[in-house]
């Protein structure tokens, strides 16, 4: 007889890493993750549109684990999908919940009556960012300096499309970390754009907006080309290259600790 194998239990939205890291950075992953809960069975999508681009931001992850690490840098991600509740979206607007995105239909998203949209919203939406708040909040009593960075991937092509960055730098009216980060990165291996493949939303973003801007603190959000961290040695390639990145725009804006290290 098959055994009848029960669903693993739903994850918890937030994932951290480095709770105590001495970094200035605090990095934030707003699609790190593509869980479904078990209740809304997959949304009514097979494997291969939960693992695209629609779903998660490929390669971010994984990099964003080797950057925290490699600079000693708290990092909170968002373990659920997208297409279940968008983390970098004002609840309420089209895109939190898209019915559509990139052309292919959510069956799981149509119609979706109040109720289920505010048990998204308590269960996925808002103990994420309760956790970058948190965060945030601990940070500021005991006087630490403090850059969030938003880290997100993007997929080399849409809608026919073909974008031709490697990295964007993204930022809203304070532009002084966006301004040293593209410094840092310009004159290499990558084709840097700024407020490329798009710039912040302040109507519909949420993340920066909500976290940096009116809080007042520097940040900046980071869009990486999913193409160069699909594997292990891109992921570990571009976490470098962010590591010598930040040590560099924390050396021009100030941003050290006591070692001189950021």
């Amino acid at each position: 007889m098959p055994i009848d194998i029960p669903p693993l239990p739903d994850p918890n939205p937030v994932m951290r890493m480095l709770g105590s890291g001495a970094s200035p950075f605090l990095l934030v992953s707003d699609h790190a993750g593509n869980a479904i809960p078990n209740r809304l069975c997959d949304l009514g999508l097979g494997a291969a549109d939960r693992e695209d681009h629609i779903a998660i931001d490929i390669g971010i992850f994984a990099t964003c684990n080797w950057l925290a690490h490699r600079l000693d840098a708290h990092y909170i991600a968002q373990a659920y999908s997208r297409l279940v509740i968008d983390s970098n979206r004002r609840p309420g607007v089209a895109t939190s919940m898209p019915e559509v995105s990139d052309g292919r239909f959510i069956p799981g998203n149509r119609e979706i009556d109040g109720t289920e949209r505010e048990r998204r919203i308590a269960e996925i939406f808002t103990p994420y960012h309760e956790a970058i708040a948190a965060a945030l909040d601990a940070r500021a009593a005991a006087k630490r300096v403090t850059v969030l960075c938003a880290m997100h991937s993007f997929t080399r092509t849409i809608g026919g499309f073909e974008r031709p960055w490697d990295i964007g730098i993204i930022h809203g009216p304070s532009t002084d970390v966006a301004d040293a980060l593209i410094e840092a990165l310009s004159g290499g291996d990558f084709h840097v754009g700024r407020n490329e493949p798009y710039g912040v939303d302040f109507t519909n973003d949420y993340t920066v907006p909500v976290h940096g801007e009116e809080r007042g603190l520097p940040s900046v959000e980071v869009e990486i080309c999913q193409d160069l961290i699909g594997d292990d040695a891109g992921q570990r390639r571009l976490a470098f290259a962010f590591e010598a990145a930040f040590r560099q725009v924390a050396r021009t804006l100030g941003f050290l600790k006591e070692d001189g290290d950021a």
